[in-house]
């Protein structure tokens, strides 16, 4: 992890989102002083869960994985986390620490903006503050039916939803399933990884996916999607 200066190549002038156009020019320049280009490798921690939280980070490149740890090295896979989103809304609503841990996928270049300057850019910029408050709910709103899904599924089920959720990412980012282990796959699911290893393979067997060193091709959608709807 390295700060990111205007004189480095690296260095992205702008916050090229839609809600950061809704700002006027004097909502521009409080975001702008108060943020930090930061250029993340791959691996590291973008948030801990549990650690404090001064700023909201702002995704421009790269991706990375967000989920919750669990006692010992257990975790659950939240989302896979692309250019454009935020992480640490949260903080601006409600709590002061990270409710989820994020590590990067890829390379990744972000800014943090302290979050007194989102809070008060929201608080005085109504359309601003409306997008940031959508995104907010339209993320718990994903958890609520990631929770409904890993209740009320069998496991086969949970990984029918966990493949179609990756797959669905393939388009944009045609290696997505490449970044991943077989664990990360399973802890989408919420089940181990041998669980996982199996029901890949037979689903392999039954001719709905295919199987590429890392790679997984889906050749059967609508099976896929009957089999995580009656998991």
């Amino acid at each position: 992890m390295k700060s990111i200066t205007e004189t480095d190549s690296e260095f992205i002038c702008h916050i090229d989102a839609p809600c950061f156009q809704m700002l006027s020019h004097e909502e521009i320049e409080l975001v702008r002083s108060s943020k930090t280009q930061i250029l993340f490798r791959k691996g590291d921690n973008l948030t801990k869960q549990g650690a404090f939280v001064s700023y909201v980070l702002f995704l421009i490149t790269g991706l990375a994985k967000q989920f919750i740890e669990g006692d010992g090295n257990s975790s659950y896979n939240l989302k896979i986390i692309a250019p454009g989103e935020f992480l640490g809304l949260s903080a601006v609503f409600s709590k002061n620490t990270f409710n989820y841990s994020t590590i990067a996928l890829t390379d990744c270049q972000a800014f943090l903006v302290e979050k007194t300057a989102i809070e008060r850019v929201a608080k005085e910029n109504g359309s601003f503050g409306f997008s940031i408050i959508k995104r907010y709910t339209e993320h718990y709103s994903y958890l609520f039916d990631t929770v409904r899904n890993f209740m009320n599924k069998q496991t086969n089920g949970r990984l029918a939803d966990a493949i179609l959720y990756i797959d669905g990412l393939k388009q944009r980012h045609p290696d997505i399933f490449q970044l991943l282990l077989r664990k990360d796959i399973a802890d989408f699911a919420g089940i181990s990884t041998e669980t996982a290893v199996k029901l890949l393979k037979s689903f392999e067997k039954d001719s709905i996916i295919s199987l590429k060193d890392k790679d997984i091709i889906v050749l059967d959608k609508e099976r896929l999607i009957n089999i995580s709807k009656t998991g």
